[in-house]
This record gives structure tokens, C-alpha cells and sequence, in this order.
């Protein structure tokens, strides 16, 4: 009798462990599921005449109030706008680090050089070892998709004849026979890039091929694998003409395309949309932020 009762206050005991564990099982699942999150990370272009915090993750004054909606946790990922590529991507991959890694995910939006920042990232660490925030590491980042605004990652005419006349290191990274062959363009570890491309012009735009949005020619703003005169449907004299037709960019002719990954998302037919924010999401990125805002969730 006395060993029945030993055999089941054993069971008993044991039954009593395997449920505990299984709640703390459960908790720790319910905890880590909980403390998953997504982001989008706005990285921004050259910006020496406006001074942001940098590492101030909310500190949004190159592109405008705060407190417009601009995607699901939305954080402003602030360097010094004016270095080399190289010498201040760090600051990129620290924050990739820390909001696109274990649990988290991320949608990444930029403007103007900010596309070369996230491009150089991805095509020579985004295979790379990264720190997960807490503990652990990972291969790569946890990004689902990046939107790009007068993306100056293909270069700007204006910087290969001194137009900008500046000494700052960035615009010499900017020449179109320099950052092109920085690094592999299509290489985005398989993240879809998609294209803002506006078509304002100005005075000067002789100086840009094809259309352009006062700084940025669509050859560069779209993602074309070479350079040369890109133009709306209804312009002449031009290397290839493009349009949004059922979603998808056009082209009149072949012998022109995109980088591997890259989408045209957005030509300017009317050619109302410069290359600046204005401190007020203003520019090509007043087209990206709304499509940031339905999608980046």
C-alpha cells in the first residue's frame, strides 16, 4: 500500500514539472512574440545645411514634422550628410543592427544619397555577421523592402562638372564614374528596391540628362543599370522613354534596364516633383511617404 502511494505522489510530482515547464514554455513564446516589432528606418541624403541629431533616432528635421505619418514606428536614421560612403555607413549599420535583427523586421525608406547608404550596406555586409540586440547573432538583416526617393545612388551629372560647388567628400562619392562601380548595385541579399522618381527640371537641367528633378537625372532616380537620357513618354531625343503602364515601368525600346531588384514604382508624367523635402516631406518624397504609409506596416 505504502509503495501505491509512493508510485503515485511520484507521478503526481511528475506530472505536476511537465505542466510547469510547458507554462514556462508557453510564456517565454508569448513573451518573445510579444516583443517582436517592425520599423521603418527613413535614411536621408546630403544635408549639410540642416543639422540633425545623429543617433537621434527621432529627430526628423531633414524631412519635416515628426508627427506626420510616415510608417509603422517610424525612426529617422541621422548621419553626418556630408563623408564618404564608406567612412559613415557605420552609423547605417548600427541602426540596421539594433532595429532589423532577432525578433524585428524593417522597411527601409531613403532619399537622394541615403539610397547609396543602404545600397553599399546591403551589397558589402549584407551577408555579414551582425549582433542581435540582447544576445546572439544572425546573418544579414531582417528587411522587407526598400522605397527610394531621387535615389542619387547611380550619381548626378551635377557633381561630375562641379556644379555643386562644394569640398565636401560625399559629392565627390557622387560622380556617376565613382559610385557606380562602389559596389554591385544588384546586390540587395534579394530585398526589392522600389523607385520615386521625380521630373521637375529647372534652368540648368541641360547639364542632367534626360529628365530630372533639379538634381537627379531618372537614369540614377529609377535605378537604370547605366547612365544616359532617360525621358517621359511624350519628350524626344532621348536614349529610351518610360511610363507606369498596369503597375509596371515601360519602356518604349529595349536597351535599357535595371538593376537586378530594382522597380520603377513612380515616374513623373507631370513633372511636378522636385528633388527636396523642404523640411516638409515635400519633393518626390511626398509620393513615397503615402505609399510608405499604406504599405509599411
Amino acid at each position: 500500500m505504502a509503495l501505491t502511494l509512493r508510485c503515485h505522489n511520484v507521478m503526481k510530482r511528475t506530472a505536476l514539472v511537465v505542466a510547469a515547464a510547458a507554462a514556462l514554455v508557453s510564456t517565454l513564446a508569448i513573451s518573445s512574440e510579444a516583443s517582436a516589432a517592425n520599423y521603418t528606418l527613413w535614411i536621408h541624403g546630403r544635408n549639410s545645411g540642416t543639422a540633425t541629431q545623429q543617433g537621434n533616432y527621432q529627430d526628423f528635421s531633414y524631412w519635416g514634422p515628426a508627427s506626420t505619418a510616415a510608417g509603422v514606428n517610424k525612426q529617422a536614421v541621422n548621419w553626418n550628410g556630408t563623408g564618404r560612403i564608406a567612412d559613415t555607413n557605420g552609423v547605417i549599420r548600427t541602426a540596421l543592427d539594433q532595429f532589423c535583427t532577432g525578433q524585428n523586421w524593417c522597411y527601409i525608406a531613403d532619399h537622394s544619397a541615403g539610397a547609396a547608404q543602404i545600397g553599399y550596406a546591403l551589397a558589402l555586409y549584407g551577408t555579414s555577421t551582425r549582433s542581435i540586440p540582447g544576445g546572439g547573432t544572425q546573418v544579414g538583416w531582417n528587411i522587407k523592402w526598400i522605397g527610394e526617393a531621387a535615389a542619387a545612388s547611380g550619381g548626378s551629372e551635377l557633381a561630375d562638372m562641379g556644379y555643386w560647388a562644394v569640398s565636401d567628400y560625399l559629392t565627390t562619392d557622387l560622380r556617376t564614374g565613382t559610385i557606380r562601380p562602389m559596389y554591385n548595385h544588384g546586390t540587395t541579399t534579394g530585398k526589392y528596391v522600389y523607385h520615386f522618381a521625380g521630373a521637375s527640371g529647372t534652368l540648368y537641367s541641360g547639364t542632367l540628362p534626360g529628365q530630372d528633378d533639379e538634381a537627379i537625372a531618372y537614369h540614377s532616380a529609377l535605378g537604370v543599370s547605366t547612365t544616359g537620357s532617360i525621358c517621359n513618354w511624350s519628350d524626344w531625343f532621348c536614349d529610351n522613354y518610360v511610363q507606369i503602364s498596369n503597375g509596371s515601368l515601360q519602356w518604349y525600346s529595349s536597351g535599357k534596364s535595371l538593376y537586378a531588384n530594382h522597380v520603377g514604382a513612380f515616374v513623373d508624367q507631370s513633372e511636378s516633383y522636385n528633388h527636396y523635402t523642404n523640411g516638409n516631406w515635400q519633393g518626390s518624397v511626398s509620393v513615397l511617404r503615402p505609399w510608405i504609409v499604406s504599405y509599411a506596416l
